[in-house]
């Protein structure tokens, strides 16, 4: 498991990837340095999208880290998937932290339309990452204007034919 790096390496992170990437190690590493980014830059807003989250590494140690790290007042982080049972299922540290920032968590459920319309993809106001081919695990980086506006604007549109999903905590009658 990578881990978050000390703080002497962060400059190297605030730096991320550009350009396409291949493969289910370098999706994760994309991930992990977005995320420590995120903590590092403080960005205000992040959203995922997944149809189900199995194959991100959310439950790792690192990732955790990362997301504790950047959890502070004012911060969004949405999530849309077709189904989270896999991310409850193989996340359990997801889970566990989720529960603890539910405030500043909003979890939605896509109602797909078409299959394959739901992006694997990680948006941020400065840079994304977006999975073309997800048997592959191939796709795109980068920070570019435009790939920023277009992603956001069709996460937006599935948000828009969402509803809430993957409570925080389920309660009893």
């Amino acid at each position: 498991m990578t881990s978050v790096p000390p703080e002497s390496l962060l400059p190297s992170l605030l730096n991320l990837p550009e350009g396409r990437f291949s493969g289910r190690d370098a999706f994760a590493e994309l991930i992990r340095l977005a995320l420590a980014t995120a903590a590092a830059q403080g960005w205000r807003e992040i959203i995922l999208c997944d149809p189900d989250f199995e194959d991100w590494p959310l439950g790792e140690r690192a990732v955790a880290q990362a997301l504790n790290d950047w959890s502070k007042t004012g911060r969004k982080l949405t999530m849309l998937a077709e189904n989270y049972d896999a991310l409850v299922r193989r996340h359990a540290r997801f889970v566990s932290w989720r529960r603890s920032w539910a405030h500043i968590v909003e979890c939605h459920q896509a109602q797909a339309a078409q299959p394959d319309s739901l992006p694997s993809a990680l948006w941020s106001p400065g840079w994304v990452m977006e999975r073309l081919d997800l048997p592959r695990c191939s796709g795109i980086a980068g920070s570019e204007p435009a790939r920023r506006v277009a992603l956001k604007e069709r996460l937006n549109e599935v948000l828009s034919h969402s509803s809430p999903a993957f409570p925080a905590s389920t309660l009893g009658l």
